[in-house]
């Protein structure tokens, strides 16, 4: 890791040291000031370049003061100037003489209207885009998220929600594919739920949503694809912006996104440090039958948490434009994550005669994290499109966790539980696009991934002993190894109002599943065809259709496939199924979009059929334990594939925006899952219609302060064995700006009602249970941002809030 670094560093500076012009000539001074054009304010941190006349690739600059004003040292020589500002017209003068210090004067940079939604895409506007294959939600000036974190963020994403235990879902399926600038990556971590809650939400610039992906994706995530862009400015000079946060439970933190560009080298960073603690609750109430359905016991807990968690992450990146056609980026990733959770469990058993127990287990339990990526992209354009090109990524990444607790229960040690992982990843990628014709364009590529993971958990019962307890070799080292090969090619073309994007993808994959202790050692090898298809039709600029076809893949995990059973408690175990088979679908998804003056919506309907579905049930083992006193039976959950699910759906967002102060967001689902099979002489059919609708409503107020409120209702759920109810949940947030719109104050309440609660029932023949979890409590957030070098744009009305693009072939 250090080696790489060292390379990365020097690479950098050799670059930049090697663009330093001669000192064989007198050296001179050239000066300036910069202002804006319609009210004549200086402009801060506007960008100065000198680039040298005779030889191009030596180039020179600086940036403006707070004044405006410039000073650039340079040889005397012949020099072609440039003057730039983010959102406003590039000032140019070409083949200057300047032999002895020179003062340009006051240089006025207009407006650029055209340029104006890009800008306002980098500072401070929340958008919607929609292109052939997916939609991309523009982050921008969301309050609700300001000192959050990535899961925050998709859990304002139209047609995305996040549940009560950060498990993301896409349309309702949790099966969802989470990539980082469109590739598997570290940023995700060895579990992709508690590493969205690291990454600060300041970070991301955008995120695409791809509910039908085109063959250029892996075919991994029955669900879709969701793709998380970081931020990375290629404009002139220095530009980012830093935001502080604290608040209540208690939580500080400081994150950034900086960059800085000189010539044809681009520096970048998103990095940041947080401090949160996460209280949390739950309680479950398990009622047990004999085989007659006769009451034998039952035990009643009631859970509380509190987690501490101290993380720091790093994203370090270099771009370097070799020329005009070719440029290379390296970037290395950092994160360490040292993190306490504290559980209380005071539980209650009764028995048939009414005899009450009660006891208190106690698990404090400390979590280290250590994550490391090396990643190198090669980007060559041909005949000077950009559209014809070569690509080819390369990814390095290590990652490193280790759990450690002592359980205590009635005020006795009782268990001793370590759990350590240790990933190892490669992955290779590269693809080659070209135009056909006018309004054609071919693409093929080839992705490998190849993983390797170490998993050793050892634990240790103290009191009682395992022997009493009926329990043996409770330990277990698990080495599992994975290698998907794949390749795939598309072509697409626009014919008038009518353009596709058809494809074609194959995955070879391999697993490796062996348990060292007990030597029992498993192969799963499969393959398959993935087609793809997007149609889509522009009856008007201002109305549209869109059909989608592809075919999905869901892998079982690493710890679903381990069949060596790890407990939750002495009562409750989790174990793995190596028998179990991935799961295939096919979805099609016809869409809607209509633009109206002040209106936009987008909707469409979706069919998707899965066979094998990977389900979770619980079961009674058949095993009973020895549970403060008394003999008790052990439950089982353990993941099995269970025939076929059906879901039909209706995904809408609806945008209005009456005044360019007012703007009101609607996102809804609504879908019907229907499932058939069955497991061990068990009938598993179960129909559930379900929903979720988000509501996002901003307005501003007198004295220029933003007011944003977030409405989110996820209707009752229900699988196989267990119901869910409704959740329902309420954020505030408030905004004001000031020094020149260059800084912003943010203040937000998160779940208000303190309501956003998972309260289920479970029933099987042989118990009944009732639960209730809260993954953390009502929280207060103020968040302070300053930007560098981004000017926030005018608001305009008369637009919605959904851009064209569906020209765009790539995926």
């Amino acid at each position: 890791m250090r080696l790489l670094l060292i390379v990365l560093l020097t690479g950098l500076c050799l670059n930049v040291n090697a663009q330093r012009p001669s000192n064989q000539r007198p050296t001179i001074k050239i000066t300036g000031k910069v202002i804006d054009k319609d009210n004549g304010a200086p402009l801060e941190y506007a960008t100065f370049v000198l680039q040298n006349a005779n030889n191009p690739d030596q180039v020179t600059g600086g940036i403006t003061d707070i004044e405006g004003n410039f000073e650039v040292e340079a040889p005397a020589g012949r020099y072609n100037i440039s003057v730039e500002f983010i959102s406003f017209k590039t000032y140019r003068l070409e083949n200057q003489l300047y032999r002895e210090n020179t003062n340009l004067g006051t240089i006025e940079l207009a407006l650029d209207v055209a340029k104006l939604d890009e800008v306002e895409v980098v500072a401070e506007r929340t958008t919607v885009e929609l292109r052939l294959d997916k939609k991309i939600y523009n982050v921008g000036k969301d309050l609700t998220v300001r000192g959050g974190t990535v899961s925050d963020v998709l859990d304002n994403v139209p047609s995305v929600a996040v549940d009560v235990e950060g498990n993301v879902q896409l349309r309702g399926n949790d099966d969802v594919r989470i990539l980082i600038n469109g590739k598997p990556s570290a940023l995700t971590g060895l579990n992709s739920t508690d590493a969205l809650r690291q990454l600060p939400a300041e970070s991301i610039e955008k995120v695409e949503v791809i509910t039908s992906p085109s063959a250029r994706y892996d075919a991994e995530g029955s669900g879709g694809i969701i793709n998380i862009i970081l931020r990375r400015s290629k404009l002139q000079g220095l530009n980012g912006a830093i935001t502080a946060n604290g608040g209540y439970p208690y939580q500080y933190g400081l994150n950034g996104n900086l960059n800085y560009r000189t010539g044809n080298v681009n520096i970048f960073t998103n990095a940041g440090y947080n401090y949160r603690e996460r209280p949390g609750n739950s309680l479950v109430d398990t009622r047990f039958f004999d085989e007659n359905r006769n009451f034998t016991n039952s035990i009643f807990e009631d859970e509380s948490r509190e987690r501490f968690s101290d993380r720091y992450n790093a994203n370090v990146g270099v771009e370097w434009y070799v020329n005009e056609t070719a440029s290379i980026t390296q970037t290395l990733f950092f994160r360490e994550s040292d993190e306490s959770n504290e559980t209380t469990n005071n539980f209650r058993q009764t028995d048939a005669e009414g005899n009450v127990s009660t006891g208190i287990r106690f698990d404090p339990e400390d979590e280290l994290d250590n994550t490391f990526q090396y990643a190198f992209n090669f980007n060559k354009q041909f005949d000077g499109d950009s559209s014809h090109k070569l690509t080819f990524d390369f990814q390095y990444e290590e990652s490193d966790e280790v759990e450690e607790s002592l359980i205590v229960q009635n005020g006795f040690d009782s268990e001793s539980v370590r759990t350590a992982e240790d990933q190892r990843r490669v992955f290779m990628q590269t693809d080659y696009v070209k135009p056909i014709g006018e309004s054609g364009q071919f693409e093929i590529g080839y992705r490998g991934d190849f993983n390797t993971l170490n998993t050793d958990y050892d634990v240790a019962f103290i009191s009682p002993t395992e022997e009493e307890l009926g329990i043996s070799n409770p330990s277990n080292v698990l080495d599992y190894k994975a290698t998907i090969n794949a390749v795939y090619t598309q072509y697409g073309q626009q014919l008038g109002k009518f353009n596709f994007l058809a494809g074609l993808r194959y995955e070879a994959t391999r697993l490796i599943i062996n348990q060292i202790e007990t030597n029992d050692f498993n192969r799963n090898n499969f393959d398959g065809l993935f087609p793809t298809l997007n149609l889509n039709y522009e009856v008007t600029e201002t109305e549209s259709f869109q059909f989608g076809y592809n075919r999905r893949i869901r892998r079982p995990r690493s710890f679903f496939l381990n069949p060596f059973p790890s407990r939750t408690s002495p009562t409750n175990l989790f174990q793995g199924n190596p028998n179990l088979t991935p799961s295939f679908s096919n979805q099609v998804d016809l869409g809607y979009l209509k633009r109206f003056d002040k209106i936009t919506v987008n909707a469409s309907v979706y069919f998707q059929r899965a066979t094998d579905v990977i389900t979770f049930i619980q079961e009674d083992t058949g095993d009973d334990t020895l549970f403060d006193g008394e003999i008790v039976s052990i439950l089982r959950r353990t993941p099995v594939n269970l025939a076929r699910n059906d879901r039909f759906g209706l995904d809408a967002n609806v945008n209005y925006r009456p005044t360019r102060k007012w703007n009101t967001n609607l996102s809804a689902n609504f879908f019907n899952l229907v499932t058939r099979g069955d497991f061990n002489g068990q009938n598993f059919d179960a129909e559930n219609l379900s929903w979720f609708i988000r509501l996002n409503n901003k307005v501003t107020l007198p004295a220029s302060i933003d007011w944003q409120t977030r409405v989110f209702y996820r209707g009752p759920t229900e699988n196989a064995q267990t119901r869910s109810q409704g959740i329902f949940s309420l954020d505030l947030a408030f905004s004001k700006d000031f020094l020149d719109e260059k800084a912003s104050l943010a203040f937000n309440v998160s779940d208000v009602f303190n309501s956003r609660k998972r309260r289920s029932d479970t029933s099987t023949p042989f118990f009944d249970s009732y639960s209730e979890f809260q993954w953390r409590v009502r929280s207060f957030n103020l968040a302070f941002t300053y930007r560098f070098n981004q000017k926030k744009q005018r608001e305009r009305g008369g637009r919605g809030d959904y851009e064209g693009g569906d020209e765009e072939f790539q995926g």
